[in-house]
């Protein structure tokens, strides 16, 4: 008996032991978060991009208008911006959602011709630094997380205030390609604020100098680049004209020509809610960008391969984590969603 009761005290011991050693579970992290949408195939080939049974997860929630989600690959989180709520958001599937920056555009008082105060798009800059197109603002400037100081890289062109900067792309060269809509203008285009006679797209030099690129469209809104980043793809956010235009660069980042990539006409007939808006693309090329209906997955052509739908508008969409997880800002929540191909940046 004794010998028996002197075996169980050591087996107690050693199981207390190895549960005070043993590595505790991220709750977090293991979280079940709430499906949503749909994933539509148009074509076979997106298949092999994300399995049409691939789970849409709803992660944060309670925002206006969710935009610019960047992955923080020195950390592991995301930043997003909630735009009219002039607030920058930190998530991470271990802490959660918080506060990263608030205002994350506008800190002034006088906001009466403002539509939307917040930074929207954002992009990776050197040095570990965030590119941001500051609505609010009216200005490109260049975010240090860890102090949380702001640089102004651009806020005029030909002596004339920038609209409302609304995304941004920076090329390995440094130099930044933006949009300008006056999205962040009460009034919008007719906003006695809006100094610049064209809704343009510009290129921002490493010296500082900005150069009109595309001044034809309505609303330039999303806008990237490709593998070789001698293409640049915008987003034309006009329910007139919904299109993406793919631009041709040379090694100075000239526009060689133009033409039209991909036309939404057909799926804003259809009554579908959204535009032509934020996008991004994966390693080899595919194109995910917010259209009327949710994410449109194309190839390099402008092919259709299929739609990534979330039940509620898709403003924009990033890469993260090992680089297979898409992120999507959808109106008042961010989704994520894994696939099989690896995010421009990642490889």
């Amino acid at each position: 008996m004794r010998r028996r009761l002197l075996r169980a005290a050591v087996v107690a011991t050693l199981l207390a032991t190895a549960s005070a050693c043993a590595p505790a579970v991220d709750t977090v992290a293991t979280h079940a978060y709430p499906t949503v949408g749909r994933i539509t195939v148009y074509d076979d080939a997106l298949r092999a991009i994300v399995a049409p049974d691939a789970r849409i997860e709803r992660i944060a929630e309670g925002f206006t208008w969710s935009e610019g989600p960047l992955w923080m690959r020195d950390g592991g989180y995301l930043l997003f911006n909630d735009v009219p709520g002039n607030t920058m958001y930190r998530w991470s599937a271990r802490e959660g959602l918080s506060v990263f920056l608030k205002p994350s555009g506008y800190g002034g008082t006088d906001v009466e011709g403002l539509r939307e105060a917040g930074a929207n798009g954002l992009e990776t800059g050197p040095e570990g630094t965030v590119l941001l197109a500051d609505s609010g603002s009216r200005l490109i400037a260049r975010l240090d997380p860890a102090t949380k100081t702001k640089t102004t890289l651009a806020s005029a062109y030909q002596g004339k205030r920038l609209n409302s900067p609304n995304d941004v792309v920076r090329r390995g060269n440094g130099s930044v390609y933006f949009t300008d809509p006056p999205y962040g203008l009460k009034g919008i285009d007719e906003s006695p604020l809006k100094e610049q006679p064209a809704n343009g797209v510009y290129r921002l030099d490493r010296d500082g100098s900005v150069h009109l690129i595309e001044g034809g469209l309505r609303f330039p809104n999303g806008v990237a680049l490709s593998p070789d980043e001698r293409t640049l793809y915008v987003a034309n956010s006009d329910e007139k004209r919904p299109v993406w235009m793919a631009y041709r660069l040379d090694d100075r980042g000239n526009v060689l020509d133009r033409r039209v990539l991909a036309d939404a006409s057909d799926m804003v007939a259809s009554g579908a809610s959204g535009a032509p808006d934020g996008l991004c693309l994966s390693s080899d090329g595919q194109l995910f960008a917010s259209a009327p209906g949710g994410l449109l997955v194309m190839d390099a052509n402008g092919k259709r391969l299929g739609l990534i739908e979330t039940g509620s508008r898709v403003s924009n969409c990033a890469f993260g984590d090992d680089g297979r997880t898409l992120y999507l800002t959808s109106h008042t929540f961010v989704a994520r969603v894994r696939v099989a191909v690896t995010g421009l940046g990642f490889q």
